[in-house]
């Protein structure tokens, strides 16, 4: 008898796991995170939250109402010296904050395969502006779902990526985003956790940004809660 076939044979031979009640474990998972601070927070509370977090990875963080954000992402645009923008004019987020750019900076938006303008996206596109689904006040994770109006391509190309999430979107934890936005029905197949810019690390642990993806993310998280009222 070879090695494999005494190793097989003991595998067959072992008595099966016992099984788990699912049920019962999902409880045990509930209570566990019940127990989270974050849990009896408010939106706002959850906003601040994200907000820290996200500033200590190196992202630019901002905060604004539903009606002045446009024009307050538009100012540090034009202060940074961005001249093109990728965004989908199609989003209301997008149409809003193209009225409001000065002349001075021109938007684009992705309405054509990669392989046409493959040049002209890599070597001439500053920022990449894109809405989060929601947010991950723990972690300072960002839920992104790329569609056809503003594909992963769009925060993962230019130098800086400028997200929008919204207050009222805003979660503890990845426990309450999944159950809140219904995952285990179907969990979409592309969606993409930002937690900071692009960043990587070699052996001797030096960190270096913008290896593969935008060397800067900038968030603005609009206030929204008095408007539109809290996430779960």
């Amino acid at each position: 008898m070879t090695a494999r076939e005494r190793i097989l044979g003991k595998l067959r031979a072992a008595a099966p796991a016992p099984t788990h009640d699912a049920a019962a474990l999902q409880h045990s998972i509930d209570l566990h995170y019940a127990d989270s601070a974050l849990r009896s927070a408010s939106p706002k509370q959850l906003a601040d939250r994200l907000q820290s977090v996200m500033a200590s990875v190196r992202t630019d963080v901002w905060r604004a109402d539903a009606q002045s954000w446009p024009q307050l992402l538009a100012e540090k645009l034009a202060e940074a010296g961005v001249k093109r923008l990728l965004l989908d004019h199609g989003r209301k987020e997008g149409a809003a904050l193209a009225a409001a750019l000065p002349e001075s900076v021109q938007t684009q938006s992705y309405t054509q395969p990669i392989e046409q303008w493959k040049a002209e996206l890599f070597n001439s596109i500053d920022a990449g502006f894109t809405v989060a689904r929601s947010g991950i006040a723990a972690t300072g994770t960002l839920i992104v779902v790329p569609d056809a109006g503003t594909p992963r391509t769009v925060s993962l190309v230019p130098p800086l990526h400028i997200a929008l999430v919204y207050a009222s979107t805003l979660y503890a934890d990845m426990h309450a985003a999944a159950r809140s936005e219904g995952w285990s029905n179907g969990m979409p197949t592309n969606l993409v956790m930002i937690s900071g810019p692009s960043k990587t690390s070699d052996i001797q642990q030096t960190l270096a940004y913008g290896a593969h993806g935008p060397r800067a993310l900038w968030l603005i998280i609009v206030d929204d809660v008095a408007e539109q009222g809290g996430a779960a």
